[in-house]
């Protein structure tokens, strides 16, 4: 697989293999927010406690992300991407694509923010 001719700035930063490591995080984090609102809601725990939802719910929603876009948000953060195995990584050369890369990496991340916010409000105030 070539290292270079699949990136596109600001739009894909990461090959298959990155890709698949993306889905399956995604997959990971939303089955944790699952199971971590079930055991909350099963043994009553204190309601203080749902606010720990954010976590699984903004990594799963930023994971998806980087799924679904086949952009990784560290990567773009760093002027980095990655079409080979996983764990190399190329720079990118030039300030403009970087600079395309990081605005979309920080538009995921406050997409991520936002909606793990969402679902942890509502799951705070919900009467249960």
């Amino acid at each position: 697989m070539n290292t270079k001719g699949d990136y596109i700035p600001g739009t894909c930063n990461i090959g298959p293999a990155e890709i698949k490591a993306r889905r399956n995080f995604a997959i990971y984090a939303g089955v944790a927010s699952v199971i971590l609102i079930i055991l909350l809601l099963v043994f009553h725990v204190a309601h203080i406690w749902r606010l720990t939802l954010f976590i699984p719910a903004a990594s799963f929603f930023v994971g998806f992300q980087q799924w679904y876009n086949k952009f990784c948000v560290s990567l773009g953060l760093r002027g980095l991407f990655n079409f080979g195995n996983i764990g190399e990584s190329f720079t990118v050369d030039q300030q403009e694509n970087y600079q395309k890369d990081r605005m979309k990496a920080q538009k995921m991340l406050t997409i991520g923010i936002f909606f793990g916010l969402i679902i942890t409000i509502l799951f705070y105030i919900l009467p249960l």
